[in-house]
């Protein structure tokens, strides 16, 4: 970023532009708006990821006429654990110390890439889709090789366990991204998110299919019932919890809110591609940012509602059959691409 330049926005509001200097053209300029943009959307994606969470577990007590904790008890349980002191085994090596903050920060690094609320995200220019899936894996990686670093069974076989899951998972996201990316041309989400707010209202055969693959992902990659049970502590089957048993503490709570923004994060890519109606289109005055804000708190009441629904009325299935599940998800995403590809010849 070299010499600064001043200019007006569309409303007349002096801003300060950075430009890059092997860009004379000015289409990778930063200015003071989009980077606003940028941080409220890490901001309110840092905050309400864990009263997403305690929606969700709300409407679930609720629909299995159970009484429901309350709505802010996430932030509860995390406000707990960051106040004990952590404890960890003594084999343990630095990179089981790191793997909460860098699998935090991969979750973070996310939600700059989702357009939340807005499109205009200069952040967004350098990491598309594709990117976002490879953050998502670096996680993985990272979590599981720290659930094998202290050396228990259990830790060992929620690694296993994860990485299959994430090795049938990734590829039915990505075909779920290229049925969109064919629909706008590029694989950056703020592109598509425009393509789709911008065209009159249309119906895509291709989408229908590549939502449905992308509930099954979004319930296989967030440890959701029926191909993981969240509130499951001491049972065979689990996943997530296998992965995290030897953490406490500060690092339990990183890893715990970092689960959070992976489910909010999986929840926003759904509403940028097949939802996208409400997101602060650039050129939008700065009225757009709170009408978006209400909008997202919107689809998020439903989508929370709806994922307890499926829970409620979904059993938990064995861990064998999971690789189904997925492998179903993955034919789903790639009949979109398929329909895509036929309707538009």
């Amino acid at each position: 970023m070299g010499r600064a330049s001043a200019a007006r926005t569309h409303l007349g509001v002096p801003a300060v532009q950075l430009r890059d200097p092997a860009d004379p053209a000015g289409d990778r300029a930063v200015n003071i708006e989009g980077l606003f943009v940028q941080l409220l959307e890490v901001v309110v994606a840092v905050l309400l990821a864990p009263l997403f969470v305690g929606w969700i577990n709300c409407c679930r007590a609720w629909l299995q006429n159970r009484r429901a904790a309350p709505l802010t008890q996430p932030y509860r349980m995390l406000r707990k654990l960051v106040r004990k002191d952590a404890v960890l085994a003594h084999n343990a090596s630095s990179l089981f110390r790191i793997t909460p903050y860098v699998v935090f920060g991969t979750m973070v690094t996310a939600v700059a890439i989702i357009p939340s609320l807005g499109t205009r995200m200069p952040f967004a220019r350098a990491a598309d889709a594709i990117a976002l899936v490879g953050l998502f894996a670096t996680a993985r990686v990272f979590i599981s090789l720290a659930a094998m670093d202290i050396g228990t069974a259990f830790g060992t076989l929620g690694a296993r366990r994860e990485m299959m899951i994430g090795f049938l998972a990734e590829p039915a996201l990505l075909m779920v991204l290229f049925t969109a990316s064919l629909i706008a041309g590029s694989t950056a989400l703020p592109v598509i998110v425009e393509t789709l707010t911008g065209r009159s209202l249309a119906i895509h055969p291709s989408l229908a299919f590549a939502a449905i693959a992308f509930l099954m992902v979004l319930l296989a990659e967030n440890a959701r019932i029926p191909v993981d049970n969240p509130a499951t502590h001491l049972e065979l089957t689990m996943i997530h919890e296998a992965l995290v048993l030897e953490y406490s503490a500060r690092h339990l709570a990183l890893i715990e809110w970092a689960a959070a923004l992976k489910l909010f994060n999986y929840a926003c890519v759904g509403f940028a591609l097949f939802l996208p109606w409400g997101v602060a289109r650039a050129g939008d005055p700065w009225t757009a940012l709170p009408v978006a804000l209400v909008f997202l708190m919107a689809k998020l009441t439903v989508a929370g509602a709806f994922l307890a629904l499926i829970e409620t009325l979904s059993a938990k299935i064995r861990i064998f059959r999971a690789p189904e599940f997925l492998v179903m998800a993955f034919l789903l995403a790639v009949l979109g691409v398929l329909v895509r590809l036929l309707l538009r010849s």
